[in-house]
């Protein structure tokens, strides 16, 4: 059912500062930069950035998430809705190629299941390393 992890996704105060940090300090290699998120490549597991919007508001949960690749991200959904599951976040696209799900675990830990289109995401990759440049 889960192949690997994929992402671990961080929410930060500063998205300059935060890709700075991972990039300059860190010495991870930027794969692509977007005003709503910094991708890097760490191992085969890529470390994602997203901004919080304000001071108490965030875009997502305060603690990161994990993204699992799966092969059929609708078979896997069902199945882990038929082991009881509950999602935070239904089964739906996103625009750099993935579609995906999140639920917690039972201590709220986030975590998502994904499949993703690679060509469209490698698309979507090039036009963001292209704004990096």
């Amino acid at each position: 059912m889960i192949k690997t992890v994929w992402c671990v996704t961080f929410y930060v105060s500063d998205l300059k500062r935060a890709a700075k940090f991972y990039e300059e300090t860190l010495g991870l290699e930027k794969k692509y930069e977007f005003s709503s998120y910094v991708g890097f490549e760490c191992g085969g597991v890529e470390i994602g950035l997203i901004p919080k919007i304000g001071e108490n508001q965030k875009v997502g949960p305060s603690s990161p998430s994990v993204e699992f690749l799966v092969d059929d991200v609708e078979k896997t959904y069902n199945e882990l809705k038929r082991r009881g599951v509950k999602f935070v976040k239904e089964l739906h696209e996103e625009p750099w190629g993935g579609r995906q799900a999140a639920f917690t675990d039972p201590d709220g830990n986030v975590l998502e299941i994904v499949q993703i289109n690679w060509k469209k995401y490698f698309n979507v990759s090039a036009e963001g390393a292209k704004k990096v440049v």
